[in-house]
């Protein structure tokens, strides 16, 4: 997936980006009815009364991705709170979980595919994964580091560490 293609061409390199990823696949009309929702919801944001250039997509029909261009107005802590209350909505709406920073999220066959950070080593072990599985970098906080870090092979991740371990023990 070429995620330039899809991310705002008219947002700043530096607009700040926020990943939530569920624990589980969301249904097509459930992916319908969450990017309806982050339609309306980043054509009303605010900070401090100024309108938040923002975007919203569910991305691989798992991951949903909010940006705001902060080149025209920035993100205040209120308005980080709104998005947060929206995204804790559709958790309870879903019920999913999109705020366990300890499952990792794999490209296999362009297919989401999650593993607890605790079965890691397992899943190398096992040959689920390689260092050249695609591996989600959800920490990415920019536009630009979302186009350039976001997608790479889990030997270019902080993960590669542990695998290190794995290969050589």
């Amino acid at each position: 997936m070429d995620i330039k293609n899809i991310l705002p061409a008219d947002f700043s390199p530096a607009s700040r980006v926020w990943i939530y990823q569920s624990n589980r696949p969301f249904s097509e009309q459930e992916a319908l009815e969450i990017n309806e929702q982050l339609d309306q919801f980043t054509a009303q944001w605010n900070a401090h009364g100024d309108e938040v250039t923002g975007w919203g997509k569910l991305l691989f029909n798992q991951v949903i991705v909010l940006m705001a261009d902060e080149s025209r107005t920035m993100v205040s802590g209120c308005s980080t709170d709104s998005s947060v209350r929206i995204i804790k909505s559709m958790e309870r709406q879903y019920a999913v979980n999109l705020f366990d920073r300890l499952l990792l999220a794999f490209l296999v066959e362009d297919k989401v595919q999650l593993l607890p950070l605790a079965q890691l080593n397992y899943g190398i072990e096992k040959g689920f994964i390689s260092e050249d599985t695609i591996y989600l970098n959800n920490t990415v906080l920019t536009k630009q580091e979302m186009e350039t870090r976001w997608l790479i092979p889990i030997k270019e991740s902080w993960l590669a560490t542990k695998l290190q371990k794995t290969v050589s023990s």
